[in-house]
């Protein structure tokens, strides 16, 4: 022991330039997981007494929300979910974490427009107010063929489904006396979406779509039925507002598990550290999501999108009001809120039939 004592003594850390390489090392895996991990929620606002619907509720960034919304004192969270299972799960969590939110299990399937109503009617009877509604939920690299609505999976699950919801619950939104307020999350994959053809802005004609562009296209359909409604509120003179946003590139929300790249298992061992190193984790995502839930500073903020808890510009095609508002009257007819579908919309329907 003293021969211990002695060598830790006499030791130089300065003879060896090993500990300043790692130190080096340390600095710079922190430094960029800093940076990578996005702006955290500048806010720490409680939203008590307010109800607040989220779907995708169940997991990834979803869950991070209802969990933060919990703590900052939510008098009722609706889990919108998939799996009655994963939403109990959830609820049970949240109860530990904050008993005095109401935490409400109800069941949605976005692939089907049937469900969506069932939803709302279900939502309608026992809240005839409700405070905010985040559009959590997606799919990525989906496979399978089309919903039971005659649609493209990643546009009704991203898009339609959404806007369905929306439409429905504006009435309840409406009612609210903070104003009511729509959240729905894109993602940064929106700058790569094209629409060939300004007469078909769901892009119904487009044959063979891979799933990239796919989901490329559901999310910037997102933001333009999100600008266009923004637009109609503002104009109704309604304190409800609209706002997108994206959460950034999150690792372990369960949307890769469909990628031709990841059902590799070689594959997952090798991008498991790059995921680990510059993206980011569920918690984070959530942050700019949370903000536009609770932030007063952001009652009037419509029609804009948001990344890493701040305002941002979107791209040209985005910013494009005639082609937002033909992406919404078109959403609207397929979802069936229009007097009369359209040749493309009606064509689409009759296949399915």
């Amino acid at each position: 022991m003293d021969e211990i004592k002695k060598a830790l003594v006499e030791a130089d850390p300065f003879a060896s330039w090993w500990p300043f390489l790692l130190a080096g090392i340390v600095f710079v895996i922190g430094t960029v997981r800093t940076y990578m991990g996005g702006q955290p929620c500048p806010n720490g606002n409680a939203v008590p007494g307010r109800v607040i619907i989220v779907t995708g509720a169940a997991g990834g960034i979803g869950r991070e929300v209802c969990r933060e919304l919990a703590r900052r004192q939510a008098g009722c969270l609706i889990l919108a979910c998939r799996s009655t299972e994963q939403g109990d799960a959830l609820r049970e969590q949240l109860r530990r974490d904050a008993p005095d939110c109401v935490c409400e299990v109800r069941t949605i399937d976005l692939r089907s427009f049937d469900s969506v109503r069932r939803f709302v009617r279900q939502v309608q009877t026992q809240h005839p107010v409700v405070d905010a509604l985040v559009n959590c939920a997606g799919v990525i690299f989906q496979p399978g063929g089309r919903t039971a609505d005659g649609y493209e999976q990643h546009l009704q699950c991203n898009h339609l489904a959404h806007f369905l919801l929306t439409e429905l619950l504006r009435p309840q939104l409406a009612r609210s006396a903070h104003g009511g307020r729509i959240v729905h999350v894109s993602a940064h994959g929106y700058t790569a979406a094209k629409i060939p053809d300004r007469d078909d802005p769901l892009n119904l004609r487009q044959a063979g779509q891979s799933g990239r562009d796919a989901f490329a296209h559901s999310k910037l359909a997102i933001v333009l039925g999100g600008r266009a409604l923004a637009g109609r509120l503002a104009a109704d003179g309604s304190r409800t507002t609209v706002n997108c946003c994206t959460p950034g590139l999150v690792r372990g929300t369960g949307h890769l598990r469909h990628s031709p790249i990841m059902r590799a298992l070689f594959a997952k061992v090798l991008t498991f550290p790059w995921m680990w190193l510059f993206m980011k984790s569920p918690a984070q995502g959530a942050h700019t999501i949370v903000r536009l839930v609770t932030d007063p500073e952001l009652g009037r903020s419509n029609g804009d999108f948001f990344n890493d808890c701040e305002r941002v510009e979107v791209s040209e095609l985005a910013r494009d009001d005639e082609l937002a508002d033909r992406v919404y009257r078109a959403s609207l007819q397929a979802v069936g809120l229009a007097a009369e579908p359209d040749e493309t919309v009606r064509t689409v329907r009759e296949k399915n039939e």
